[in-house]
């Protein structure tokens, strides 16, 4: 069950307030333009001898606005074009998309 409406999500995820824009393209199907939270932060898991380190790139969106995505599909946002590798819909309205560059 959704804890704000799907209209306070909008407003949330507006580029007035929070939110940046991107261009999601399902398989098969024209571009579309969705606002959400975009997060690319970098992580280290040190080892014994080598260490790995990344950036873990997420778009935190309205789930309204990507009912149909699926891992293959791609958001393009701050000037990089990334797969969609994961779905983490929250039971909220809100989905948070894991991206691969």
């Amino acid at each position: 069950m959704a804890i704000e409406s799907d209209a306070d999500l909008a407003e949330f995820y507006s580029t007035d307030l929070s939110g940046t824009a991107g261009t999601y393209t399902a398989a098969g199907a024209s571009a579309v333009t969705i606002n959400g939270i975009f997060g690319n932060v970098y992580f280290e898991i040190p080892g014994g001898e080598t260490t790995i380190e990344g950036k873990n790139a997420t778009f935190n969106c309205r789930t309204s606005d990507i009912s149909s995505v699926a891992h293959g599909d791609t958001l393009a946002v701050s000037g990089t074009t990334y797969t969609v590798r994961g779905v983490q819909a929250d039971g909220t309205g809100a989905t948070t998309l894991i991206l691969e560059a």
